[in-house]
């Protein structure tokens, strides 16, 4: 049942990225004109995203789930900084390669996916992965695109996207709800998440030659790390753990985890490839391929976490 309702997801997705391809066909937009989708992307969608998802009430139980969730994303984004530095080293991969690889696409497609597989009251634990994933992407991530440049703490910490976390906490922490209107206006924003996303893929695919999405030499090596490879390794970690018995409903949380782990490689490798001038086609043609496939590695995993 789980599968059947990620495949109809899925499809959601690939009708939105056909979409932004096709306003680009028809001469409506350019595929350079997505780089402001993208900024409106990391700056704004996501962090209604975050701020939505901690609109709960914090009981023992979801205390516990989201510590073990914390703890599932810690573990599982310590091993891809090492696996990171193996690549680099191994296969001399370039940084969208690695962005690619390292991140998945869960700040986009894991509430929609999340929301429409197992229901919206179990969102609030794919906040744990998002924020971890986030605290990462911000610095490791940006590394990756900018070199040498030293870590600026003050820009990490005061991002938008790190505002809208303390944001959540705070309201998850206090009780606090954001007042009706505003609460409906952030919700509307991050609902748009999914729909953005996959269309800057798509204008950008629009933009290149479809023979250029098979052309770099080692994209199939970056498709198999990022939708087999990496899901494995989490399925594995999870197995041998058992940590799925710590608390109540540590199936379902550690579900929602993998689920983050084997999402296609992250928009966002895209957006900063556009923002820092690096190949941001090449990062466009992974996530098209990434998702292709994961209309079978989603579906496989699911089934498998449950054998």
């Amino acid at each position: 049942m789980i599968s059947i309702l990620l495949i109809q997801k899925i499809a959601e997705l690939f009708l939105m990225m056909f979409l932004g391809f096709a306003i680009v066909r028809a001469g409506v937009l350019r595929s350079g004109d997505s780089v402001v989708l993208s900024k409106i992307c990391l700056y704004l969608i996501i962090p209604c995203v975050i701020i939505g998802a901690f609109q709960v009430d914090f009981e023992k139980k979801v205390q516990a789930g989201l510590l073990l969730a914390f703890g599932a994303a810690l573990v599982f984004h310590v091993f891809l900084m090492i696996l990171c530095r193996v690549l680099r080293k191994t296969f001399r991969m370039t940084d969208v390669e690695l962005g690619s690889v390292v991140y998945s696409n869960a700040g986009n497609l894991i509430i929609p996916i999340v929301t429409g597989v197992l229901g919206p009251e179990w969102v609030v634990y794919s906040s744990a992965f998002l924020v971890v994933q986030l605290v990462f992407i911000w610095t490791h991530g940006k590394l990756l695109f900018t070199g040498n440049e030293k870590i600026q703490p003050a820009k990490i910490l005061l991002n938008p996207s790190m505002i809208a976390v303390y944001i959540g906490f705070f309201l998850m922490f206090s009780g606090v709800r954001l007042p009706g209107i505003l609460d409906g206006g952030v919700s509307s924003v991050g609902d748009m998440v999914g729909p953005v996303s996959m269309m800057i893929t798509g204008m950008l695919v629009a933009g290149m030659p479809f023979r250029r999405l098979f052309a770099h030499k080692k994209i199939w090596l970056v498709v198999f790390l990022r939708m087999i490879f990496c899901p494995a390794v989490a399925l594995l970690l999870i197995r041998l753990s058992h940590a799925a018995d710590l608390v109540p409903n540590g199936e379902q949380v550690l579900l929602i985890t993998l689920l983050a782990t084997m999402t296609p490689a992250a928009s966002t490798i895209t957006q900063f490839a556009q923002l820092f001038h690096s190949d941001a086609e090449y990062a466009g043609s992974i996530n098209i391929l990434t998702t292709l496939v994961c209309i079978v590695t989603m579906p496989l995993f699911v089934a498998l976490y449950y054998l």
